[in-house]
């Protein structure tokens, strides 16, 4: 058996790490594998951090396919990856989340019958104005094996007319990633460079801003960045900058509070050290989404949809919109004593991708 794990963003490396330490565990079992590293995300440097962080080994291939159009980037992967898989011959591709990488890679793939497992499948937000909903939809179509994190996944898999006995429901990688990574932290006294920051507070929240939706339009991430000044009046905010942000935000001329500090990108493991005691986390991000509901933290999510309902339905986790009253209402509930309490999701466990890669070896 020969599998190819494929990533190609920040997100992705933080996936494929509890597979890859799963894998370890079964070398000898006439297993082979090895790891396609796109080169989706533009900052390959901020890309090799995550190498060390989360303990992945060197990618065995590199496809260098940088940024651009969403069909000259999908274009140049799957240029790439078709050499891989013909010098690789692998028995199973397996992909995770949904970005351009997820998709380009599914289909090449596929078109050469090789079996697809998509890891987190089944998520939908039910927003076509989102690329990756339009990644997950496709790679769901033709995937062979799907691993979902939450039952609605399983459910909308289903309704889409997938064999129930392909779907599998084992639970969450990321949070197998975010427990492995606080346990290191937790026996580790390493210094950390946002450090000194985290010691200036007692109190703080933690914000992450990305998305194209919410950063590429002027008058939106105006409205949001207005609400952040407000909130960071009451409570000091920390907040690592996202390139794409950074760019936008220059390009826009907006200014932020004092009170938000902002930071260069930052690893995984510095970014947990500061999340793991915030009073609160603003953010559109889909893993910190995952992850909050998984600590307890309130999130605040900067969107109108999310396709990880259950972090809302059973966890910590509330849709603001990108409005400023919304936002603000929402943080002025929480300063006045309305949190939400959560529940951790089933299967939530640190021990998904062990039920992945016990899968893959019985196929």
């Amino acid at each position: 058996m020969k599998i190819i794990l494929v990533a190609g963003a920040r997100p992705n490396f933080m996936k494929i790490a509890p597979i890859v330490r799963a894998l370890k565990w079964h070398t000898g079992d006439n297993l082979e594998w090895c790891i396609v590293h796109t080169g989706q995300h533009y900052d390959y440097e901020m890309s090799q951090s995550f190498f060390k962080d989360l303990e992945i080994p060197e990618p065995d291939y590199f496809l260098e396919a940088g940024s651009g159009s969403h069909a000259t980037q999908t274009a140049k992967i799957m240029i790439g990856f078709e050499d891989v898989c013909l010098k690789e011959k692998p028995n199973i591709v397996v992909v995770v989340g949904d970005v351009n990488s997820t998709l380009a890679c599914s289909v090449v793939a596929k078109k050469m019958f090789i079996q697809v497992a998509h890891v987190e499948a089944g998520l939908r937000s039910f927003d076509m104005d989102m690329p990756e909903e339009i990644n997950r939809m496709v790679t769901d179509t033709i995937s062979d094996y799907f691993f979902v994190t939450e039952k609605s996944a399983k459910y909308n898999l289903i309704r889409e007319g997938k064999d129930l006995k392909n779907i599998h429901h084992v639970g969450n990688v990321m949070i197998d990633n975010l427990y492995h990574q606080l346990n290191k932290l937790n026996n580790e006294n390493s210094y950390f460079s946002v450090s000194g920051v985290k010691k200036k507070f007692m109190n703080y929240g933690f914000l992450t801003l990305h998305r194209p939706s919410n950063v590429d339009e002027k008058s939106i991430l105006n409205n949001i960045v207005e609400a952040l000044n407000e909130i960071a009046k009451e409570i000091p905010l920390i907040f690592p900058v996202h390139p794409r942000t950074k760019k936008m935000v220059d390009n826009f001329g907006i200014q932020f509070s004092r009170n938000i500090y902002l930071l260069p990108p930052l690893s995984f493991r510095e970014s947990l050290y500061l999340l793991k005691d915030a009073d609160f986390v603003l953010t559109d991000s889909g893993g910190l989404q995952e992850e909050t509901t998984a600590l307890g933290i309130p999130c605040f999510t900067i969107r109108e949809n999310t396709e990880r309902p259950i972090t809302v339905e059973m966890g910590t986790n509330i849709l603001v919109g990108y409005k400023k009253e919304k936002i603000l209402s929402s943080f002025h509930n929480f300063k006045n004593g309305q949190r939400k309490k959560g529940k951790v999701p089933e299967l939530w466990d640190g021990k998904a991708a062990e039920r992945i890669v016990e899968f893959l070896v019985a196929t």
